[in-house]
């Protein structure tokens, strides 16, 4: 059987922390940034981690099932 590929736009978007959770970037930070406020921008700028509702999709996404 062959070997399984991971999604190419989940690898570019998702990385496994230490203890085996996903982080993740948030959106809304890429254009139109006159409207937001600093405070919002800042916020955004941080990364974050998947909820755990989405990791079981994002997991296999990326094959770790």
């Amino acid at each position: 059987m062959p070997k399984q590929k991971t999604k190419s736009s989940a690898k570019k978007r998702f990385k496994l922390t230490g203890t085996g959770k996903i982080k993740r970037k948030h959106a809304f930070k890429s254009h139109i940034l006159t409207k937001k406020s600093k405070k919002r921008k800042l916020k955004l700028t941080h990364s974050t981690l998947v909820h755990e509702a989405d990791a079981n999709n994002v997991k296999q996404q990326l094959r770790l099932k």
